[in-house]
């Protein structure tokens, strides 16, 4: 820092804005902003000065990159340069500039000097005038940002194709696009003490829960991190239990599903910088649903949904289940199959929990290889890796070959429930121990386990597993299956206010 400006620092090293206040004498202000920003190369400078009216006097400061060059030139520069009109004698140079000159949509006075930081980094543009002591800040964003196409990980058969960008205005506004209503409401907050990341908390008023908001805000506020980068941050800082395994807020980059969300009283949260938005409050049974099965007829979307729930229940049991039996329950095969398997195992090296094990792990470094590898090469790799190890394991007696069909259905049964992949790959591997253990004692005592654990959760105060208890129609009409529009007169029980959809 230069000279006088040993007060801009703290004792945690931080900027102390507290200490800092404009100053009617234009030239000081500008050395304030260039020492606040010094070694920025990005900052740009501009001087202007009218030749018709010597006391109009002003400086521009804006970040190269963020704000848009050509509202800078003729909204802001231009109309200091060419403006004939002097102000009037009882007229403040601040006022008459931002209410006489300037052409730009948004203008607002400000002497907070964090303020103006702030302004300044996400794209605004700070004009100092000479005698005022606040600075203007216009809106002059316009950085480049992600053109609106489908999500990679959330394609769709049928339904919108856009998806949400790293722009938060732009992100608000697809939302808008679908819920042209007064009622949609968006508040904006500020988290992260050095990212400064902007924040929007978007709801539909006369159907979010003012518990589940009031609950959300004020865990929000409470937020100390010097950065948010992704709304899993505030999920994870925000969550009742911050250590489950489970998922208990949704997370899309489709706007219509979010838009659909609003309107069964949720609420979204909106990061600047992420096109992911968090959807609260969540329950389990939302892993088990799919964009599509709204889109497309009921019939195959509730067939959809029940493949999904079974699949669920496959590729967390089938390991455990299959160790079990071979290990402990070995009565309860099929002679001809116990037969077969013993055959298959014979010369393996492994005991079968072993061997069960470096399976799993197997195929989820395959899975995992193929996800982060380039699209094009990523499929190929999955596919040509797991039959060639599958293949030459199984020749080479490392593993048997039932084991492999085992850890295969797992894991494509597992591809199904994707939302709850490691919950899944947790609790398997917790089961798969247990029944080594105990045979299927183990299994059933860890399926107990994993439900009373679930059922103990809360999203946001709503019970996670809220779903179970319901017996009417209208509270079951859309959980296991996927019900017609004209039965589904009401929205999901203990989140919306209004539980009448034509309302």
């Amino acid at each position: 820092m230069k000279k006088n400006t040993a007060i801009l620092i703290n004792e945690r090293g931080e900027i102390n804005f507290d200490e800092l206040s404009l100053s009617p004498v234009m030239s000081e202000n500008v050395e304030l902003i260039k020492n606040l920003f010094e070694g920025d190369a990005m900052l740009r400078t501009r001087e202007c000065k009218n030749a018709f009216n010597p006391e109009i006097h002003c400086t521009l400061f804006f970040m190269d990159g963020m704000a848009n060059s050509e509202l800078v030139d003729g909204s802001i520069a231009k109309p200091l340069v060419e403006m004939i009109a002097p102000p009037c004698e009882t007229e403040s140079v601040a006022d008459f500039i931002a209410e006489k000159v300037l052409y730009a949509g948004e203008v607002k006075k400000s002497g907070d000097v964090s303020l103006i930081a702030k302004s300044l980094s996400y794209g605004d543009t700070v004009v100092f005038a000479e005698g005022a002591s606040e600075a203007l800040i216009v809106n002059s964003k316009g950085w480049a940002t992600r053109g609106v196409e489908q999500p990679e990980n959330e394609k769709n058969l049928r339904g919108p194709k856009e998806g949400f960008t790293e722009s938060l205005l732009m992100n608000t506004g697809l939302i808008r696009r679908k819920l042209k209503t007064p009622d949609l409401k968006f508040e904006m907050m500020s988290i992260g003490t050095r990212s400064n990341t902007g924040v929007c908390i978007c709801y539909l008023k006369s159907l979010a829960s003012d518990e589940v908001l009031k609950t959300l805000k004020e865990r929000m506020k409470k937020i100390e991190i010097d950065g948010i980068l992704d709304t899993n941050y505030i999920d994870e800082l925000t969550r009742d239990n911050p250590y489950t395994p489970f998922k208990t807020a949704g997370v899309t980059e489709r706007p219509d599903v979010v838009a659909a969300n609003l309107l069964e009283g949720k609420i979204a949260v909106i990061v600047d910088g992420s096109p992911s938005v968090m959807t609260v409050p969540y329950l389990l049974i939302e892993s088990l649903q799919s964009d599509d099965d709204y889109y497309l007829n009921y019939y195959f979307a509730s067939i959809g949904r029940l493949l999904r729930i079974i699949s669920l229940l496959i590729t967390t049991i089938t390991p455990a289940f299959y160790i079990a039996l071979v290990a402990f329950h070995k009565e309860m095969i099929p002679k001809n199959l116990a037969l077969s398997i013993s055959a298959a195992r014979e010369g393996v090296p492994f005991p079968i929990t072993v061997e069960c094990i470096i399976m799993l792990t197997v195929f989820e470094i395959l899975r995992e290889s193929g996800v982060r590898m380039p699209s094009n090469v990523g499929a190929a790799l999955s596919i040509v890796g797991a039959i060639v190890i599958g293949q030459a394991a199984v020749d080479a007696k490392f593993v048997s070959a039932p084991m492999v069909i085992i850890v295969s259905m797992t894991g494509i049964t597992g591809l199904m429930v994707s939302k709850l992949k490691g919950v899944v790959i947790l609790y398997r591997l917790l089961l798969v121990i247990l029944a080594s253990v105990l045979g299927m004692y183990g299994l059933i005592f860890g399926l107990m386990f994993m439900v009373a654990h679930a059922a103990s959760l809360t999203s946001y105060g709503v019970r996670y597993t809220s779903f179970i208890s319901g017996k009417k129609i209208q509270e079951i009409k859309d959980i296991y299956l996927r019900l017609p529009w004209q039965i589904m007169k009401t929205r999901p029980v203990n989140i919306a206010k209004n539980l009448v959809r034509k309302n």
